[in-house]
Parts: C-alpha cells; sequence; structure tokens
C-alpha cells in the first residue's frame, strides 16, 4: 500500500483498530498508524494533511 492507496489503507485501518474513531484522531496518530499497518510500503516524507485527510474520510466511511 501506498500514501495514495487511501480506501485500502482505510480498510486496513478499520480491521487493525475496530474500536478506535477515526473522526477523533489527530493526523499525527493517523500518520503513526498507517505507517505501522503490514504491507504499508511508502515514503514517510511523501505524506501530507491532505492525504491524510483522505485516508481518515474513507476510514470514517467503513465505520458507518
Amino acid at each position: 500500500m501506498k500514501w495514495t492507496d487511501s480506501r485500502e489503507v482505510a480498510i486496513a485501518l478499520a480491521a487493525a483498530h475496530p474500536d478506535e474513531d477515526p473522526a477523533r484522531m489527530r493526523f499525527t496518530d493517523l500518520r503513526a498508524l498507517v505507517l505501522a499497518l503490514p504491507g504499508f510500503a511508502d515514503d514517510p516524507a511523501r505524506c501530507g494533511e491532505k492525504i491524510l485527510e483522505a485516508i481518515q474520510m474513507a476510514w470514517i466511511d467503513e465505520t458507518d
């Protein structure tokens, strides 16, 4: 997975952290969770606020 795979990342986050509320998560915490996902292989420096927002929104959609 890469930063741009927001839907795939969100699905993995929802499976790995079912008790987390993505709507209340800080971007710094979200970034750390994404980097810790098995199968995630992208440059940490390529991540920005826009990417994290897209992942967060996709994760919220997954939990609804």
